[in-house]
């Protein structure tokens, strides 16, 4: 443990005690500043790990997170995020945390330590080789992780490892390595802290790299959003107002028309087409709205 980076002191805070309130503020800050550096520094892993989940997904896979404490709760956190921002199925992006869903508002002492855990969680889901596996460990030796993406390994799935420690256990166990080296905490192994926004950084990328490559965005545009609010059924209506050149009263009766669907909504009204039409131009290529709109309504 005493070799992990994670682990070790880090020399700016050695005196954090007896800083005052805004010196603190701006320590944390100043090492807050390095970690999207070393996430940029891995921008070629992340990217890799974007184009096989993209695949898998379109291909009817998953993406499964998997992670104990801090790890766990994040990987929850961006699953549970997928549904409303980008429409998708609720199976589609899965987080599982060791200790079950208990453990994300308290810890369930040693659930991490048992990579037989992992296996029988993946097991439940019914986790097969059409998925891909993404293990976060920051240490890069949680044994509860090491043990899902040694058993994906075995089903034929993909597995991700992202770690913030260079040559760590979990790069044994994993096909795909993403690991942003933040350097050590400002409180000692306190990895909710840098290492944490680091990952937070890194699934963020994972999954919208890969929902915009599954077409669920048109430029930067959240055209593939589930409207279960006011402020999101708001929002829906000025895309589809933007994008239609339609007064936002008459995007809203356009969006009734198509069942509250967005692309299908834009797609009908730029194409003159029925909502039917559009949805069934949608399906023939890939939900791509930009696709969409540059192909011809009629083609067979």
């Amino acid at each position: 443990m005493s070799r992990l980076t994670t682990e070790a002191r880090n020399p700016a805070s050695e005196k954090i005690d007896a800083l005052s309130p805004l010196e603190i503020v701006r320590l944390m800050n100043a090492e807050d500043a390095k970690v999207a550096e070393a996430v940029g520094r891995v921008a070629e892993a992340i990217a890799n790990a974007v184009e096989v989940i993209a695949e898998r997904l379109r291909a009817g896979g998953r993406l499964v997170y998997i992670g104990a404490g801090t790890s766990g709760r994040l990987g929850v956190l961006d699953a549970s995020e997928c549904p409303p921002t980008f429409s998708t199925q609720p199976e589609m992006v899965v987080g599982l945390i060791a200790g079950g869903y208990g453990a994300l508002t308290r810890a369930v002492e040693g659930a991490e330590d048992h990579p037989e855990f992992a296996v029988a969680d993946l097991q439940k889901i019914n986790f097969s080789r059409g998925d891909v596996l993404v293990g976060i460990a920051t240490s890069g030796r949680t044994p509860y992780v090491i043990g899902g993406l040694q058993y994906a390994r075995e089903v034929g799935a993909f597995a991700i490892g992202l770690a913030c420690n260079d040559g760590s256990a979990l790069s044994n166990a994993a096909d795909l390595m993403i690991t942003p080296v933040v350097g050590p905490e400002v409180l000692s192994g306190s990895t909710r802290m840098k290492a944490g926004t680091a990952t937070k950084l890194v699934l963020n990328t994972l999954t919208t790299g890969a929902m915009v490559l599954l077409g669920k965005t048109y430029g930067n545009l959240m055209v593939d959003l589930k409207a279960t609010n006011v402020k999101l059924v708001a929002r829906t209506r000025r895309i589809v107002a933007e994008l239609t050149g339609l007064s936002e009263e008459a995007a809203e009766q356009q969006l009734a028309r198509c069942d509250g669907e967005l692309k299908t909504a834009v797609v009908a009204q730029r194409h003159g087409i029925s909502a039917e039409a559009a949805r069934q131009l949608l399906k023939r290529v890939g939900g791509q709205l930009r696709m969409a709109l540059q192909s011809s309504p009629n083609h067979d």
